[in-house]
C-alpha cells in the first residue's frame, strides 16, 4: 500500500513553515498552531452526555474533582482510600503484578481490581464515578502470564501491513477486557530518528509515513471503531508520547528536542493528527523537552496545539512521575503541569500530598477553577463513552475471564513474525532444504526472554526464563517442528559443538531485553554477544558448515562482520511469543515479505542516520529486503576495527571483563594510582591495596590497612547516569566477604559515599549482591561522575568482585544509614 504524503499544509502555511524553520534558532520555543496539521474525532460531543456532565461538575466538590485527575498504582493505595479521595482511575506499572507473582492469573487479576472498582461506586456518595483501570499492553498484554506476546514495535513496521495492526490492536484489546482492565497506554506513535535510544524498538519506523498509517490502524483496533467503538470487546487507546520523544539530542532517552517546529510538525506530530481522526481517547505526554521546555509543562503545545489546533477532545494522561521534572515542581506539587493542560497526574507515588496540593492551588486560584473543570469533563466524556456508567463491575462484564493466549491470537501473532522478518543476506543457503540435518545454535535459539524484550512480565524483562510463557514458542522449538516434520533433523548446542556434522546451521544471537534508559547506547553497535556471535559463527565456517545468522534486536545494527562470516542473514527484531513465525519462513513455508523501517548503519558511529537525509548512505537503505521471489547476493561488506569491548548496557564488570569502556583503578589518599589490567597490581607506596584475577573470573581485592586506599570503576571521560538514578536503579556488587573489615568501609559513586560495613561485616557464605540505590548518591552530579563504584577503607579487608552493574530497583531498597 502506497504512504500517504507527511503532511499537507496550503501554500501560505507552507512557506511560513520554511520561515520558522529558518529561524528556529533565534526563536526555539515559538509555536504556531495554524501551521499544525488539524484533526477530528470522528466521535464528536453528544449533547445529552455533555449535559450530563455539566449537572455533576456542578454537584461535584473541589476534592472529588482532584480525585478524578491523579492516577496512582495500585501497589501505593488501598482500596478504601479510593473511596475517601475520589480517584478516578488506577494504574498497574511495569511489574505491579497481584501479590508480587508475575504467574498471576486472569482471576488473580480481576480480583485485584474488583474491590478498586467497588470502591468508586461505594453507596452514600453524593456523585458517583466508576474507577477506570489502565496498563502498559504495548505489545499484547504484556504483564499478564499467558498472554499473547506480538513483535514489538520495530518489527511491525517492517511488516508495512495496516489491517495486521488493526488486527492486532483488536486481540490486544480482547485480553486486556479478559482481566477486567479499561485502558491501554498504546500505541506508542514515536518517530525514532535516533537509534542509539534505547525505546528504538518502541517507534515503527523513523518515517512519519509508516507511523502514521499505523497510528490509526492501531487506535481503531484497540478501541473499535463506529458501531464496535468502545464496546465490550474493546478498550481506550492512547497515542504516545506527545511530543518528539523520538527527537532528542542524541538519542537520550528524556532528553532535549532541539528540532525547528517545522520538523516537529511533520516528522513528530502528523500521526497524533491520524490518531485523533480515528478517535484516541487518550494521548499521553512525554517525558523529553522541546528547546529546553518540559513537554508536560508546554502549554503551547499541549493546549494550543493538541486540544486546539487538532481538536482533542479526550484526556492528556501524564507519564510516570514526569511533571516532577518540571522546573520549580515535585512528585507531590506541579500546578504548572495542569495549567499546561495535563489532565491526569501519573503519580504512582506521593499522591497524597499531590492531592492536598492540587485542592489549596484550586481554591487558592494558582489552578482556576474552569481548568479543573475541562479536565473532569474530559474524564467523564471518555467514562461516558466507555459506557462505564452502565456497566456492571469487571469481575460481572461479559467479555472479563475469556481466555487469554487463544490460538487465534498466537496465530495473529505468528503471522506478523513471519511479516515482520527482513532478509539482508541470502547467498544460497535459504530456504532450509526438505530432509536437512540443521544445528541451532547461539543464546537466543531457546530463549523467549530474548524474543520477547522488554515490557514483558517485568519493566525491563530481563528476569524472565522461558517457563515463564506458558503456551509461547522460541525459535528453536518452531524450528525443531519444522524441520523433523520434513523428514530433517534439529540438533540444538548453544555453543555449536556437537558429535554430528550438519549440513548448516543457524546461530540466534542478538540484544538481552531492555526498557527505556536502560537501552540507551553510545552509538548502534551490537553490544551483547558481538564477539561471541562472531566467534560461533567463524567456527562452524572454518568446519565447511554454511550458516545463517537470525539476529534479534531493538534498532538495526552495525553487525557487518557477522553479516559478512555467515551465509544469510535475518534481521528478526523482537517477534515475541510465537518463535514458529521464524521457522515459518527459514523453512520456506512463507516468502520473506519484511522491508526495512529504518536505516540500516555502516559503521557503529552512523547516527543518526534517516533517509532523505543530505548525504544519505546507509548499508541497507529504508526499504531494503531481499525475497526468495527475488534472490540477490550480498557482498563482502566494509568493516570497521574496534578494539573496546562491549557488553550489555549499564555493566561495568562481568565475566572477568570489564565492559563497555570502563577500567578498575586502585588508587589512595597519597594520589598514587594505577590501572588494574588483568594481572596482580599493588599500589605504590604503603602498599595498601593489592589486586589479583580469580580463576571464577572474579577480582580479589585486599586491603592491608596501612593506609586508605579505593578500588574505583570508571572510564576515560565522566559518565552519565543521572536518568538512571532517576529511574530508581542501584549500583549493585557481588561480592564474595573473604575476610571481614577491620574498620568502616564506603561504597560511593563519584564523591558520594554510603557506609557499608555492615553489610561487609554480615554477608553469608559465598557471592552475595550489594545494592545501593543510586539517588542515594545524589551529592555528586552524577550527569557527570568521575567514577561509577568505589570501594574505600582504611583498614584490613579481603573480598572477591565477580560483577558491577547497574540493576533494576528492588522493593524495600533504602540508602544505608550513616
Amino acid at each position: 500500500m502506497s504512504h500517504r504524503p507527511l503532511l499537507r499544509v496550503a501554500a501560505s502555511a507552507a512557506a511560513l513553515l520554511l520561515a520558522v524553520s529558518a529561524h528556529a534558532a533565534e526563536k526555539p520555543a515559538t509555536v504556531h498552531p495554524k501551521l499544525w496539521p488539524a484533526a477530528k474525532s470522528p466521535i464528536g460531543l453528544d449533547p445529552v452526555i455533555e449535559k450530563r456532565i455539566t449537572d455533576m461538575l456542578a454537584r461535584m466538590t473541589v476534592e472529588e474533582k482532584v480525585g478524578q485527575v491523579i492516577q496512582p498504582e495500585w501497589k501505593s493505595i488501598k482500596p478504601e482510600e479510593v473511596t475517601q479521595y475520589h480517584i478516578g482511575s488506577i494504574e498497574n506499572g511495569g511489574g505491579a503484578v497481584p501479590n508480587g507473582n508475575k504467574h498471576a492469573t486472569v482471576k488473580d487479576w480481576v480480583d485485584l481490581i474488583e474491590p478498586y472498582y467497588q470502591a468508586s461506586v461505594a453507596p452514600g456518595q453524593k456523585v458517583t464515578i466508576p474507577l477506570i483501570w489502565a496498563s502498559d499492553a504495548v505489545h499484547g498484554h504484556n504483564n499478564v502470564y499467558g498472554a499473547t506476546l506480538f513483535p514489538h514495535n520495530i518489527g511491525l513496521g517492517a511488516a508495512h501491513d495496516p489491517d495486521l495492526l488493526k488486527r492486532i490492536g483488536e486481540a490486544t484489546a480482547a485480553e486486556v477486557r479478559s482481566t477486567g482492565m479499561d485502558w491501554s497506554f498504546a500505541p506508542t506513535i514515536a518517530v525514532a530518528r535516533d537509534d542509539r535510544w534505547g525505546r528504538t524498538y518502541e517507534s515503527y519506523s523513523e518515517d512519519p509515513a509508516i507511523t502514521r498509517q499505523y497510528a490509526a490502524a492501531m487506535v481503531s483496533g484497540i478501541q473499535g471503531a463506529g458501531a464496535t467503538f468502545l464496546d465490550d470487546h474493546h478498550v481506550i487507546a492512547t497515542a504516545k508520547h506527545f511530543l518528539g520523544d523520538g527527537s532528542t539530542d542524541g538519542g537520550r532517552d528524556q532528553g532535549n528536542s532541539t528540532v525547528s517546529e517545522a520538523d516537529l510538525a511533520r516528522l513528530h506530530g502528523a500521526a497524533y493528527a491520524d490518531a485523533i481522526n480515528a478517535g484516541t481517547q487518550s494521548v499521553m505526554a512525554s517525558y523529553n523537552s522541546w528547546h529546553g521546555t518540559k513537554m508536560h509543562g508546554n502549554k503551547a503545545l499541549l493546549t494550543d496545539v493538541l486540544k486546539g489546533r487538532m481538536g482533542f477532545d479526550g484526556f492528556i494522561m501524564g507519564d510516570w512521575l514526569a511533571h516532577a521534572q518540571i522546573p520549580g515542581c515535585s512528585n507531590s506539587d506541579c500546578a504548572p503541569a495542569f495549567n499546561a493542560g495535563l489532565d491526569i497526574f501519573n503519580a504512582p507515588q506521593d499522591w497524597k500530598p499531590l492531592y492536598a496540593n492540587l485542592v489549596r492551588e484550586v481554591k487558592d486560584g494558582t489552578i482556576p477553577k474552569a481548568r479543573l473543570d475541562d479536565a473532569v469533563r474530559r474524564i467523564l466524556r471518555v467514562k461516558f463513552r466507555l459506557k462505564v456508567f452502565d456497566q456492571p463491575s469487571p469481575a460481572n462484564r461479559p467479555e472479563t475471564f475469556k481466555p487469554i493466549g487463544t490460538p487465534e491470537h498466537r496465530a495473529i501473532a505468528r503471522e506478523a513474525v513471519a511479516k515482520s522478518l527482513v532478509l539482508l543476506k541470502n547467498n544460497g543457503v535459504l530456504p532450509l532444504k526438505a530432509g536437512a540435518r540443521v544445528l541451532i545454535a547461539g543464546d537466543g535459539a531457546d530463549n523467549i526472554a530474548m524474543q520477547s524484550g522488554g515490557w514483558t512480565l517485568s519493566w525491563q524483562g530481563a528476569d524472565n526464563t522461558n517457563a515463564d510463557f506458558p503456551g509461547a514458542t522460541s525459535i528453536y522449538e518452531g524450528l525443531k517442528a519444522q524441520i523433523e516434520a520434513s523428514g530433517g533433523q534439529a540438533l540444538y548446542s548453544p555453543d555449536g559443538t556437537g558429535p554430528q556434522k550438519p549440513d548448516v546451521a543457524i546461530v540466534i544471537f542478538g540484544e538481552t531485553p531492555y526498557a527505556e534508559f536502560m537501552g540507551d547506547q553510545s552509538d548502534v553497535a551490537l553490544h551483547h554477544d558481538n564477539s561471541e556471535s562472531l566467534e560461533l559463527i567463524k567456527k562452524l565456517k572454518a568446519q565447511g558448515i554454511p550458516v545463517v545468522a537470525v539476529m534479534m534486536s531493538g534498532r538495526p545494527l552495525y553487525v557487518n562482520p557477522q553479516i559478512n562470516a555467515a551465509d544469510a542473514f535475518v534481521a528478526a527484531w523482537l517477534p515475541g511469543s510465537e518463535g514458529e513465525g521464524v521457522a515459518d519462513v527459514l523453512t520456506g513455508k512463507r516468502d520473506f515479505s519484511g522491508k526495512l523501517s529504518f536505516s540500516w548503519p555502516k559503521r557503529p558511529d552512523q547516527t543518526p542516520l534517516n533517509v532523505g537525509d543530505k548525504d544519505y548512505a546507509p548499508q541497507f537503505a529504508y526499504g531494503f529486503g531481499l525475497s526468495y521471489a527475488a534472490p540477490a547476493e550480498t557482498p563482502q561488506l566494509p568493516e570497521v576495527a574496534d578494539t573496546t569491548k562491549y557488553g550489555e548496557k549499564n555493566v561495568y564488570l562481568s565475566k572477568g571483563t570489564f565492559w563497555n569502556g570502563y577500567k578498575l583503578t586502585l588508587s589512595d589518599n597519597a594520589q598514587h594510582r594505577m590501572d588494574y589490567v588483568g594481572s596482580q597490581a599493588t599500589l605504590y607506596g604503603t602498599a595498601a591495596l593489592t589486586v589479583s584475577p580469580e580463576t571464577d573470573g572474579a577480582v580479589k581485592a585486599v586491603w592491608n590497612g596501612k593506609a586508605m586506599a579505593a578500588l574505583e570503576v570508571g572510564a576515560d571521560t565522566p559518565s552519565d547516569i543521572a536518568r538512571e538514578a532517576n529511574g530508581a536503579m542501584m549500583i549493585a556488587l557481588s561480592i564474595r566477604v573473604n575476610a571481614t573489615p577491620s574498620a568502616e568501609v564506603r561504597l560511593g559513586v563519584g564523591s558520594a559515599s554510603v557506609p557499608v560495613t555492615g553489610w561487609l561485616k554480615n554477608a553469608s557464605t559465598g557471592y552475595a549482591t550489594l545494592a545501593v540505590p543510586l539517588s542515594c548518591f545524589k551529592a555528586q552530579n552524577l550527569a557527570a561522575t568521575p567514577t561509577v563504584a568505589r570501594i574505600e577503607t582504611a583498614g584490613m579487608l579481603d573480598i572477591s568482585v565477580s560483577d558491577i552493574r547497574l540493576t533494576e530497583t528492588r522493593p524495600g531498597a533504602s540508602c544505608p544509614a550513616e
